[in-house]
């Protein structure tokens, strides 16, 4: 996984972008008719139901745009809320409040939309072992975040990207000539780049399953697609010997069947690929 300095790094990079993309040479609307030196006000309402999230992102971008803004939170990340809740207050120049204000909304809607989806999901492993996990199916330039509000929401982060876990799935399979030989190949690159990271290798059927288990040092198997019966089989075939993950088309429906089939993990793209924003609003206090 990426180190706190990583991910702080992509947290820095976000804000940086998305300022630059909506202010560009200046907020003229404000610059045209707020004189400088007023204070204002404003709060951060919620108008829908469902975990807050992005509450310390918000906090960041206000800080960024301007560190003499005074933020109050009144609601932290993680929690519950619901139409006509004050998330924050933040004070001081209306002209920095309103600079900072779509970056704010647009992560916050987003990120508590998949905060809430995500928590929906871990209601429902509720009493099983299996944990859900996001997956690199998310929106280009602000992963970060979202995996960020997974993790809110009561999710775990898969990897990161491409580059902190060796995945060997099926296309890689082919291209390598089979499994077995893409899993030499690997460790091989391992030890010669002299790299520390797990290897993960995606199974299509239980044929593919016994194959990978005649390896040693596979941190995690993905069985991908496979239906109840036989995701009960691999987990009995793979025992101890490494952990493993459910994924292909799963649902809210379907999710409990699966832990229920005794996999560590089940990731979902749906977290971050398939939500609805929460809708939130900054409104000045007059």
């Amino acid at each position: 996984m990426i180190t706190k300095e990583q991910f702080d790094k992509e947290i820095e990079i976000i804000i940086s972008n998305a300022i630059r993309e909506d202010v560009g040479d200046g907020d003229h609307s404000s610059i045209a008719c707020i004189p400088d030196g007023v204070r204002g006000k404003a709060k951060l309402l919620v108008k829908d139901k469902g975990v807050i999230a992005g509450v310390a992102f918000a906090k960041k971008v206000f800080n960024y745009v301007d560190k003499s803004l005074k933020i109050d939170i009144l609601i932290e990340d993680g929690s519950e809320v619901s139409y006509g809740d004050i998330v924050l207050y933040v004070e001081g120049s209306p002209k920095s409040i309103l600079m900072a204000e779509r970056t704010v909304l647009n992560a916050m809607q987003r990120m508590s939309a998949i905060a809430t989806k995500t928590r929906m999901f871990v209601d429902l492993l509720k009493g099983t072992r299996t944990k859900i996990l996001d997956t690199r199916k998310t929106t280009p330039g602000i992963r970060a975040l979202e995996k960020w509000a997974v993790k809110i929401g009561g999710g775990e982060n898969h990897r990161f990207a491409l580059y902190d876990m060796i995945m060997l799935k099926d296309n890689h399979i082919d291209f390598a000539g089979g499994i077995t030989k893409a899993i030499i190949m690997a460790k091989q690159y391992l030890k010669d780049t002299d790299r520390d990271l797990n290897i993960m290798v995606e199974a299509r059927d239980l044929t593919e399953v016994k194959e990978i288990l005649q390896s040693d040092g596979i941190y995690r198997i993905l069985l991908d697609n496979f239906d109840y019966e036989d995701t009960k089989k691999a987990v009995k075939l793979i025992g101890n010997k490494c952990l493993t993950e459910s994924s292909g088309n799963i649902n809210e429906e379907t999710i409990r069947h699966y832990a229920e089939s005794g996999v560590n993990y089940i990731s979902c793209g749906a977290l971050t690929h398939s939500v609805y924003n929460m809708d939130l609003s900054l409104k000045a206090i007059k």
